[in-house]
């Protein structure tokens, strides 16, 4: 499943320029394959303005974030995992979102057990299952409606 995370960001980015705001990111600088400059972040994280004036080819894409930029007047290019940005806001008031870690998709996590693993995960779940009682086949109930005042 594809994160909705890049399309949120877009938008609210999107949204700020909009209203004359200014876009800051707030992002997880250890996250991995984060690059910003060095030295600027603190524990752990750095704001980054998203502006079009601070930024020269700005791409806010699916997988990542990267612009070019200036800090203290020397040239850097800033790339960051969409999965580091936690969040997107105004710096003006504040408006924004802010995001939770998300989890790895079903998908890429089925990918990544062994076989050995995915066995013990469908036996554990078999446990669950079989110490409640089954649910019994059978017609349906008709489903019925109270009048509640």
């Amino acid at each position: 499943m594809i994160s909705t995370r890049p399309y949120l960001i877009r938008a609210m980015h999107e949204w700020i320029v909009d209203n004359g705001w200014t876009p800051y990111i707030l992002v997880d600088a250890n996250a991995e394959g984060t690059s910003v400059p060095a030295g600027y972040s603190k524990d752990g994280e750095i704001v980054l303005n998203l502006s079009y004036t601070a930024t020269k080819n700005l791409s806010l894409g699916n997988e990542e974030i990267g612009f070019n930029g200036r800090f203290n007047g020397v040239p850097t290019i800033v790339s960051i995992p969409i999965n580091a940005v936690l969040a997107i806001y105004a710096k003006e008031n504040g408006a924004g979102m802010a995001f939770q870690e998300e989890p790895p998709s079903v998908a890429q996590g089925q990918e990544e057990l062994s076989e050995e693993e995915r066995k013990e995960s469908v036996e554990e779940g078999g446990d669950k299952e079989s110490s409640s009682e089954p649910p019994t086949p059978g017609k349906p109930s008709r489903p019925v409606l109270r009048i509640v005042k």
